[in-house]
């Protein structure tokens, strides 16, 4: 196969989407032209679409031509940095992105990997197996999200302690009126709380309701709580809005309001 040459084939496994309905297929960015020939063709045995590059140039035309459904990406490219390219992947598209790296000690990548929006990652050596298993949560994750999104604008609005969400735009107001920007995560972690308000709950929960996975870092919710709690409270440190449930997880206190 030729550096520049697509490689496509049906998109996705049946049981993912409805195939008449289809976006467009995995895009694979790796400059090792033998892994990327084999998860290409491990793809291709698997029913589903597929496309092979290795340079930003191919990507900005890949993205001219057709969105992918998802972006397999190694952030140990030759000519490239991989974070870069994450960081214009993000600059056009919420697509999900998931990141290859090619050693367990590369922690410090992957992390900032995840916090520049990837949804996963998989380590080299990685069996093809766990990364089809991986691939498919990742875009069953991705459409229970559009369905959320959906039902989010017919719900309306959330008031709590005098804030407020707009589910149809996805817009925080403070208690004056002021808006306050969130993240994607941090939007997904209040609409957890604010669907069960002054209930416990644990970081399992919370985990799911954002779908971070829990070997990506053990302690990312205390993270996505800190600074969510950063923008609702007065005092972090102290918290009334998000308190901590011992042995349990976390829990919005103040009552909420549905309109």
């Amino acid at each position: 196969m030729s550096r520049d040459e697509i490689r496509t084939f049906s998109p996705f496994d049946p049981d993912i989407s409805d195939k008449q309905n289809q976006p467009g297929g995995i895009l694979v960015i790796d400059d090792d032209l033998a892994m990327q020939h084999m998860v290409l063709g491990y793809l291709e045995e698997h029913n589903m679409r597929a496309v092979g590059i290795q340079r930003r140039q191919d990507l900005v035309r890949q993205f001219s031509i057709e969105e992918p459904s998802l972006v397999l990406l190694d952030l140990r490219l030759g000519q490239e940095d991989g974070l870069d390219l994450l960081r214009e992947i993000r600059s056009r598209s919420d697509v999900p992105v998931i990141i290859t790296t090619g050693h367990r000690r590369d922690e410090i990548d992957r992390v900032v990997g995840l916090e520049l929006g990837a949804d996963d990652y998989v380590t080299k050596p990685f069996g093809l197996r766990e990364l089809l298993a991986r691939i498919r949560a990742v875009l069953r994750r991705r459409e229970s999200g559009r369905a959320a999104s959906q039902r989010d604008q017919a719900r309306g609005s959330y008031l709590f302690a005098g804030w407020r969400l707009d589910r149809r735009t996805r817009a925080l107001t403070d208690p004056n009126g002021g808006p306050v920007a969130l993240t994607k995560g941090e939007y997904t972690l209040l609409s957890a709380f604010l669907d069960a308000p002054q209930r416990p709950l644990a970081r399992e929960q919370l985990l799911q309701a954002t779908r971070v996975h829990e070997d990506v870092f053990d302690r990312s919710i205390d993270v996505q709580v800190l600074r969510l709690r950063r923008k609702l409270e007065t005092d972090p440190s102290a918290p009334r809005m998000i308190q901590t449930e011992r042995g349990v997880g976390y829990v919005l206190s103040v009552p909420v309001e549905r309109i």
